[in-house]
């Protein structure tokens, strides 16, 4: 098995930040903040142009299903890692702890977990009308989540702005993007290579953002080899535990094959997309951002890896 390239360039990215931190101080962190800003905005602009409706429409009725997933997504996660919150000791650890449940509170992935059903000959629609409906509903349960504890440390958080913020970012450009679908759909499809590129492109720019801003602040120099080794078991557990539990409840639902499929590789997947656009909102300002996206990307490496093995699984067994 061979690592995921996109996962090499976020370890690069974040080995760039670290030698070179400097370009986000001053006037050059204003320049890249307006670039990743208009670079969020023609992503999802993109996304809503390539939105396929009446793939969603088909899935519109399966309802256990959708159910399964989106409880999956936004309770099973942030329950889970809640349970270990009262166990915390220390600032580090406050921050990772705090990493970990922000990565349980996202949306599910988009692209990557429709691509993983189809290679495991799921339920396509049904993939599609999930991912769709996580995205857009995440901007508003993501924020309710996190306002539980970040409202605690820190009086600053305000809803509205957050919510405010989440709309120009996201809701907007999808908007546009769906009343422009018509005049710009053949061209998107056309470009799908293109338009991928430039969204990893702009997720690494905000990865490097926050990192460089966290370097600088030294954020770091807390951090031992022992605790982000057991933060990767912690992350690498939480994934497998999710999908078993999806697995069992999906069986005890009597979901078919497809559905099955489907609800494990919805269900058990996070989304690095909506990760670094949320963190920039939601962390605005805050000098361990970069250490707060740690347990997402990691999470978002193993969850490449590992359901890419499983979907082949589930492929050749169709």
């Amino acid at each position: 098995m061979k690592l995921d390239k996109f996962v090499l360039a976020i370890i690069a990215v974040v080995i760039l930040a670290y030698f070179f931190p400097h370009p986000v101080r001053g006037q050059g962190g204003v320049i890249l903040g307006h670039i990743s800003t208009a670079g969020i905005f023609l992503i999802f602009f993109f996304y809503a142009i390539r939105l396929s409706t009446e793939k969603i429409m088909l899935g519109l009725t399966n309802w256990r299903l959708h159910l399964l997933v989106q409880s999956a997504t936004f309770l099973l996660f942030p329950l889970i890692v809640m349970i270990f919150h009262p166990f915390i000791k220390t600032e580090e650890h406050e921050i990772l702890w705090l990493g970990l449940f922000f990565m349980a509170a996202v949306p599910s992935t988009v692209s990557s977990s429709v691509v993983m059903v189809s290679i495991g000959k799921g339920n396509i629609p049904a993939a599609i009308f999930n991912a769709s409906v996580s995205g857009l509903a995440g901007v508003i349960i993501t924020p309710l989540w996190m306002g539980l504890f970040l409202q605690h440390a820190d009086g600053g958080y305000d809803f509205t702005v957050i919510y405010f913020r989440l709309f120009i970012s996201i809701i907007l450009p999808v908007i546009v993007g769906l009343a422009m679908r018509r005049m710009l759909y053949s061209f998107a499809m056309k470009h799908l290579r293109e338009l991928a590129r430039f969204d990893k492109s702009v997720i690494l720019l905000i990865i490097f953002i926050s990192f460089a801003n966290s370097f600088n602040e030294d954020v770091f120099g807390s951090l031992h080899f022992i605790d982000l080794g057991l933060l990767v078991i912690i992350v690498i557990g939480l994934f497998h535990l999710v999908y078993g539990l999806i697995y069992g409840v999906s069986s005890i639902l009597g979901l078919n094959r497809e559905d099955r499929i489907t609800a494990l590789f919805c269900g058990s997947n996070k989304s690095l997309v909506h990760g670094t656009v949320f963190s920039s909102v939601l962390f605005a300002g805050f000098h361990a951002a970069g250490l707060v996206l740690v347990p997402l990307m990691l999470f978002h490496a193993w969850q490449i890896f590992i359901t890419s093995i499983f979907a082949a699984r589930y492929g050749r067994s169709a």
